[in-house]
């Protein structure tokens, strides 16, 4: 699917991106809340019906709060991509505009959000048939599909270092764009970048280092298990099987395993979540620090009555998006 053109007449809009577990939920609302706005979500997993607990969603208090869009908008055998995201971000963008109400966009989703600013390359090369046996291998296992990535690497190691070793989405669309282009995915990506922003936009990154996050995914891990995470992703396979994309997301493929091993070792799962999902800490590090312009700051200093009075100033187009 092409993406999207830029939409007529945009309206600005603020991200709010990081790392998991640093807080931009709170961030977010709070500034929605300061500024009269309403959130659109920018988590791929958020986006999902029924990964409520691995997914950390906002709570029911939370979206009685501020109005939230783009969650529990999709089944969970759903097949969803980046076009996807960029064409219901904009229609609920705009959906905003219309009642007079501005944009927090907040996740840490790089490439949707990426794509919502800067839309998302197009005419890349595409052969069915060698997709066909590309899917074909990913489809053999984790062994092999972590063998695709480690070619990708080779051909490509600034994308492969951004994605997540378990997506075979990524991993197969790159490896087909190389070999049918020579050139890695993450070059196409780049000139692509040089064209003129979808919105003009205002990124707020949470600047939180992998020591400070460590406990706190720790202890929402364990919180996520003792809630009934398990018990989740065993009624989610049963009525869609265990193959689905959504559970090769961060965590809930780690539950996944334990549940098809048929493994009783709660504390071992624990662990492998955590290690997961600090691997996908560092991986949204590398994705945002390559935005150009994203102003990092700790939450509390993005939640000042200065930091408010500048975002406000940028909706009101006293101030230039740095993009």
């Amino acid at each position: 699917m092409d993406p999207p053109n830029s939409p007529a007449q945009p309206p600005p809009i603020l991200l709010v991106v990081g790392p998991t577990a640093s807080g931009k939920t709170a961030l977010g609302i709070a500034l929605a809340r300061a500024l009269d706005a309403e959130i659109v979500n920018v988590d791929s997993v958020q986006l999902y019906r029924r990964l409520d607990i691995g997914s950390a969603k906002p709570s029911a208090e939370e979206r009685a709060a501020v109005r939230h869009h783009l969650v529990d908008v999709v089944e969970p055998d759903a097949r969803y991509d980046a076009a996807s995201y960029v064409r219901d971000a904009d229609r609920a963008i705009a959906d905003c505009a219309t009642r007079g109400r501005r944009v927090v966009v907040v996740g840490g989703t790089g490439l949707y959000a990426r794509a919502l600013v800067r839309g998302l390359a197009r005419d890349l090369a595409s052969d069915p048939a060698l997709r066909q046996s590309l899917n074909e291998r990913a489809a053999r296992g984790p062994d092999e599909l972590a063998r695709m990535h480690e070619e990708l690497s080779t051909v490509d190691p600034t994308y492969a270092s951004k994605i997540a070793k378990s997506d075979p989405i990524r991993i197969v669309r790159a490896l087909e764009v190389f070999a049918l282009t020579k050139t890695p995915i993450s070059e196409h990506h780049a000139r692509h970048a040089a064209e003129p922003p979808r919105y003009r936009a205002l990124w707020l990154g949470i600047d939180s280092t992998r020591q400070e996050l460590a406990p706190k995914i720790a202890e929402r891990a364990e919180a996520m298990l003792a809630a009934g995470w398990i018990d989740e992703v065993r009624g989610i396979i049963a009525d869609f099987g265990p193959e689905i994309r959504a559970l090769d997301s961060v965590g809930y493929a780690d539950v996944r395993r334990f549940l098809l091993e048929g493994r009783a070792d709660r504390a071992a799962l624990l662990g492998e979540v955590v290690r997961s999902t600090l691997a996908l800490v560092k991986r949204q590090r590398t994705w945002f620090r390559g935005e150009d312009g994203v102003e990092w700051a700790s939450r509390e200093a993005h939640q000042s009555d200065e930091r408010i009075n500048r975002v406000r100033a940028f909706f009101e187009g006293a101030l230039e998006a740095r993009t």
